[in-house]
C-alpha cells in the first residue's frame, strides 16, 4: 500500500520555497523579573527563485527592526509588512528582487511575554528553598511553536544550523541544545545596540551575563531548545561503544529537586549505549542534558520533562522507577528517531513515535498500555490512519493522539515479530543512515525493512470457526458502533501457536491471512491460539468453549501460553462483548475463572475492563451495585493475601498487584479497605507522621480519605494540592455537593495549567461529579479554550470531559453545543469523544439484560 501524499492544493498551507534558511544567529534576553523576553535573529537565506517577497512564520511577537542585507553590501528595509494572525505568517516585500542562486541575510528584532501557555518560550513556576515562588523559562516548540519565540521558517523540512546566544541575570543558568562555548558578563544595552530600552536596576549588584553556545547540526526549528532559570545539576558520563569517546551527561532541575534526579541520570547513561548498538549510529552531539521542570519534549541535546515523570522522590516506589525508565528511554530514542531523521511534514508524525521498546519492557505491559490504548482510539469511525494528511499547521496538535503514538508502536512491533527482530532492526538502521540529517516519509521506513504495510484506519477482528482438521478464519473491521462501510481487508500475520504430537509447542511465523476468508490446517484437538504473544494488531474471536479452554490452559502453573497471551485474551473478550460479538457473560466468566491468577498484568487487564463496565453503566445503580459486588469478590481476597505493607524480599509483581487489588477493592466499595486507608490518612494529618502513608498506596489513601471523609479531610487534601506533588485526583473524589463546588472553583482559580487535565480526569472518574464536569467544561468553554487553544491540552480536556457519557441525549446535546463554534483545531478529538459516547450508549442498549442476568445468577451462587 503506497504511503499517503499531500496533493498539490496542500501547498497553500506550506511556506513558499523561493527562499530557504540555511543558518540562524539567535540572541535572546530572558527577564524573569518582568516575565518577558526580547531578542534578535539573523537568518542566512538561500534564494531558490527570483523574488522580492519573503514569507515566514511569526505568532504572538512584537517586531521592532527589520532589514535585509545582500551579498554586495546593499541593505533594504521592507516596503510592506503583512502579519496574518490566522495563518501565523509574516509577509515582507522589499523594493528590490533577490536573484536566483544568490544569498541574503534577514535581520529582525522582536519581543514577547513569558506566558504560562506551555508553548513557545514560556514561564514555569518553581519553588525556592524558602518556599518562595520563582520562575524559570523554557521552550516547547513541537509541533509549530518556534514561531512564538522568534521569527522563523517553522516547518520541519526547512532545516538549518543555529548559533544561539542567551542573555540572563547573573544568578541564572542558561541551557541550549549544544555545549556552552563561552560565558561572560554583559551590558544588555550594548549587546542589543540600543534596539531596546533597559531601565537601570535599583540593585547595585545587578548584572547580566551572556552565554554563547556551539552551533548546532542541521535541524528543524521544532527541535531548537533553550532555557533560563536558577537551575542546579548532577553530572555523569557516557562511554560510546561505537567510537570509544566519553561524553558528559547532566540533569538540571531546581535546587530542592536535585536530590531526587540521580536515578533519571543513571537511566540516561545506561540507555544511550543500548541505542547506539541497536541503530549502529553514534549519538551525534557532544553532550546530552535533561532539564526537569514541566512539559516533556525530546529536544536534541536538551530533553525536557515534568518533575512527576523524572524525579524519584521515593526510592522504594517501583511504579515511579518504571515510569522514569520508560519515559527517558522514549525521549532518548528520539535522538535517533525524529531528530537525526525528521519527517518531511507532520503527516509522517508516527515515525517519531514508532520506537523500538527496550528489552526490559514486558510484552504484557506493552499490550495493556499501548496495544489496548490504540484499540480504544481505533475502534470508531473517527479513527484515522497512523499517517494523517495534515494540511494546516494550525490543526497539527490534534493528531498527537493514541494512534500517532500507541498504534505506531503496536504496528511496528507486529512488523518486527513478523520479519524477525534482527532483520527489522537492521532495516531501521539502514533507514536512519539513508536519511541521516534529512527528511523522511513512511515509505522510507518500510523500504528500510523491506516490508510494505497496508495498515489502514481501524483494525480487524479475526473470527475463528473450528473444524475437525483446521480453522476457518474470517476477517472484518472491528467497530464498536456498527459495520465497516468500506469492507476493508488487511494482510494479517497470524502467528499461530499450536502443540504437536509430542506435547511441544511452536509458533508458525509465516502463515498470513490475506483474504476475507481462508482455511488453515490445524490440529484443533490440542491447545492452540491465534496471535501468539498478542504481537499482532488485531483482535481474535473464538467460540465460547474455545475461549474457556484457552483460559483454563493459560491459568495452569505451567502453560504454553504467555502472560501477554492471557492479557490479550482478556482484553479481546471484553471488547468483543462490548461490540455485541460475544456475550458479556463469556467475558465475565473468563475473569472469574482466572481468580487464582498471580500475574499482575493479567489482573490489570481484568481490573481495567471491569472498571470500564462500571463506568459505562454508571447511571444504572442496580447494575453498578452487582458489578461492584463481583469486583470485590475478585480483588478483596487479593488484599487479604497481600496485605498493605510490602517487604524488602517481595517481588515487583506482588508490589504492583497489591496496589492494583487495593485500588480496585476501594473503587468497588470494600468498606474494610476504605476504613483502613482512611485511618492511615487521619493518623498522618493529626500527627504529621507519614510512616503509614505507603508510597505505592498514596493515591488510594488520599482518595479514600476524601471520598469517605468530610470537611477536615477535604481541607487537608486541598492544602496538599497547593504543593508541588499535586494529588489532583484525590481532591476530586469528594461526593458532598458543597465540597465539589469548591473543587470546581479551585480548578480555575488555583490549579496550574499543567494540572488541569488531572483534575478533569478525576472529576469525570467520580461518577457523582461526571455530569457536572461536562457542564462545567461547557459553561467555562471560552476561558478553557483561551488557556489551552495553542497546545495539546484542549484535545485532552475535551475527551476527558465528554468521552465517559453514555446516552444519546448527551451526544445530541454535545453536537448542538459545538455547532456554532470553530472546532477546526480539535475536530478529531471531538469526533472521537462523540464516537465514545455512541459506543457506550450502544453497549448499554445491547447488553444490559444479559449483563444483569449473569450477575444476578452469579450473585445468587
Amino acid at each position: 500500500m503506497a504511503a499517503l501524499s499531500a496533493d498539490t492544493d496542500d501547498l497553500q498551507y506550506r511556506l513558499p520555497t523561493d527562499v530557504s534558511p540555511t543558518h540562524y544567529d539567535l540572541t535572546v534576553l530572558t527577564d524573569l523579573k518582568e516575565l518577558k523576553f526580547l531578542g534578535t535573529v539573523e537568518i542566512d537565506l538561500a534564494v531558490r527563485n527570483t523574488t522580492s517577497r519573503i514569507v515566514m512564520n511569526v505568532a504572538d511577537l512584537e517586531l521592532h527592526d527589520i532589514f535585509l542585507s545582500l551579498e554586495d553590501g546593499q541593505t533594504f528595509i521592507p516596503i510592506s509588512e503583512a502579519n496574518d494572525r490566522l495563518s501565523e505568517r509574516l509577509t515582507l516585500v522589499f523594493p528590490a528582487a533577490l536573484t536566483v542562486n544568490s544569498k541574503a541575510r534577514l535581520f529582525i528584532a522582536f519581543s514577547g511575554a513569558l506566558t504560562g501557555s506551555m508553548v513557545g518560550y514560556y514561564r514555569s513556576a518553581t519553588t525556592g528553598p524558602d518556599e518562595e515562588k520563582k520562575y524559570c523559562a523554557l521552550t516547547q516548540f513541537e509541533p509549530t511553536a518556534a514561531r512564538r519565540a522568534f521569527p522563523s521558517f517553522d516547518e520541519p523540512a526547512l532545516k538549518a544550523t543555529f548559533a544561539i546566544n542567551l542573555v540572563g541575570r547573573s544568578e541564572t543558568v542558561s541551557l541550549s541544545n549544544m555545549p556552552c562555548l563561552s560565558e561572560e558578563p554583559c551590558d544588555p544595552g550594548e549587546e542589543f545596540d540600543h534596539l531596546f530600552q533597559f531601565p537601570e536596576d535599583e540593585d547595585v549588584d545587578f548584572a547580566w551575563k551572556i552565554t554563547r553556545f556551539e552551533p548546532t547540526p542541521v535541524m528543524s526549528t521544532y527541535l531548537v531548545a533553550y532555557a533560563n532559570g536558577e537551575f542546579r545539576h548532577l553530572e555523569s558520563a557516557f562511554y560510546s561503544p561505537l567510537s570509544g569517546r566519553t561524553m558528559p551527561l547532566r540533569i538540571y532541575t531546581t535546587p530542592r529537586n536535585l536530590p531526587h534526579a540521580g536515578f533519571a541520570l543513571e537511566v540516561t547513561a545506561r540507555v544511550l549505549p543500548l541505542y547506539e548498538q541497536i541503530f549502529d549510529i553514534e549519538y551525534p552531539l557532544p553532550k546530552l542534558d535533561t532539564l526537569v521542570v514541566s512539559v516533556a519534549m525530546e529536544n536534541w541535546g536538551l530533553i525536557t520533562g515534568r518533575a512527576s515523570g523524572y524525579l524519584l522522590t521515593d526510592t522504594s516506589l517501583l511504579r515511579l522507577r518504571k515510569e522514569i525508565v520508560a519515559l527517558q528511554s522514549h525521549e532518548i530514542a528520539h535522538m535517533w528517531f525524529g531528530n537525526i531523521t525528521t519527517m518531511s511534514w507532520w503527516t509522517y508524525l508516527y515515525l517519531n513515535e514508532g520506537e523500538i521498546y527496550p528489552e526490559w519492557k514486558l510484552d504484557a505491559e506493552f499490550v495493556n498500555e499501548h496495544v489496548n490504548k490504540a484499540f480504544s482510539f481505533d475502534s470508531g469511525l473517527s479513527s484515522h490512519p497512523v499517517e494523517v494528511i495534515c494540511r494546516d499547521a494550525n490543526k497539527i496538535n490534534q493528531i498527537f493522539d493514541g494512534l500517532s503514538y500507541s498504534k505506531a508502536a503496536a504496528v511496528l512491533r507486529m512488523l518486527s515479530r513478523f520479519v524477525g527482530e534482527d532483520k527489522f532492526l537492521k532495516g531501521v538502521s539502514l533507514y536512519l543512515k539513508d536519511k541521516l540529517y534529512g527528511n523522511s516519509t513512511t515509505t522510507d521506513l518500510w523500504r528500510g525493512v523491506e516490508q510494505a504495510t497496508g495498515w489502514r484506519p481501524g483494525f480487524p477482528v479475526v473470527m475463528v470457526q473450528e473444524t475437525s482438521d483446521g480453522v476457518h478464519l474470517r476477517q472484518s473491521r472491528f467497530l464498536l458502533t456498527g459495520k465497516d462501510p468500506e469492507e476493508t481487508i488487511w494482510v494479517i500475520p497470524l502467528q499461530i501457536l499450536s502443540v504437536d504430537g509430542t506435547g511441544h509447542s511452536h509458533i508458525d511465523h509465516d502463515v498470513v491471512l490475506r483474504e476475507r476468508e481462508q482455511f488453515f490446517a490445524l490440529d484443533t484437538s490440542r491447545p492452540f491460539k491465534i496471535n501468539a504473544g498478542t504481537t499482532g494488531y488485531y483482535r481474535v474471536m473464538y467460540s465460547p468453549d474455545r475461549l474457556k479452554a484457552i483460559g483454563v490452559e493459560a491459568a495452569k502453573e505451567i502453560s504454553i501460553f504467555s502472560v501477554a497471551d492471557l492479557v490479550g485474551l482478556v482484553n479481546d473478550a471484553f471488547a468483543l462483548a462490548k461490540a455485541d460479538l460475544l456475550k458479556m457473560s463469556d467475558a465475565l466468566a473468563l475473569s472469574y475463572a482466572l481468580r487464582s491468577e498471580k500475574e499482575y498484568h493479567v489482573w490489570m487487564a481484568i481490573s481495567s475492563n471491569l472498571a470500564s463496565l462500571s463506568s459505562i453503566w454508571w447511571e444504572d445503580q442496580r447494575t453498578v451495585a452487582l458489578l461492584n459486588s463481583f469486583r470485590r469478590a475478585l480483588f478483596s481476597p487479593l488484599v487479604a493475601m497481600l496485605g498493605y505493607q510490602s517487604n524488602p524480599d517481595e517481588s515487583s509483581n506482588d508490589i504492583l498487584l497489591r496496589t492494583c487489588a487495593i485500588t480496585q477493592a476501594l473503587d468497588a466499595g470494600d468498606k474494610e479497605v476504605a476504613n483502613e486507608l482512611k485511618t492511615r490518612f487521619t493518623h498522618f494529618v493529626s500527627t504529621d507522621d507519614d510512616s503509614k502513608i505507603i508510597s505505592e498506596l498514596v493515591k488510594a489513601i488520599y482518595t479514600a480519605a476524601v471520598r469517605h471523609g468530610g470537611r477536615q479531610e477535604y481541607d487537608g487534601m486541598k492544602d496538599l494540592c497547593r504543593r508541588p506533588k499535586n494529588p489532583a485526583h484525590a481532591l476530586c473524589a469528594a461526593d458532598d455537593l458543597e465540597l465539589t463546588n469548591e473543587t470546581f472553583d479551585f480548578v480555575l482559580s488555583e490549579a496550574r495549567d499543567q494540572d488541569i487535565m488531572y483534575f478533569m480526569d478525576g472529576l469525570t472518574q467520580n461518577t457523582k461529579t461526571r455530569r457536572r464536569a461536562a457542564i462545567f467544561f461547557q459553561d467555562k468553554f471560552d476561558e478553557i479554550h483561551e488557556r489551552f487553544k495553542d497546545g495539546f491540552g484542549m484535545a485532552d480536556l475535551l475527551q476527558l470531559a465528554f468521552s465517559s457519557l453514555s446516552t444519546e441525549a448527551d451526544r445530541n446535546q454535545l453536537v448542538t453545543f459545538f455547532k456554532d463554534k470553530d472546532t477546526s483545531k480539535f475536530e478529531l478529538p471531538l469526533s472521537q469523544a462523540l464516537d465514545s459516547i455512541e459506543a457506550n450508549c450502544a453497549c448499554v442498549m445491547r447488553s444490559t439484560e444479559s449483563l444483569l442476568t449473569w450477575l444476578e445468577n452469579w450473585n445468587r451462587r
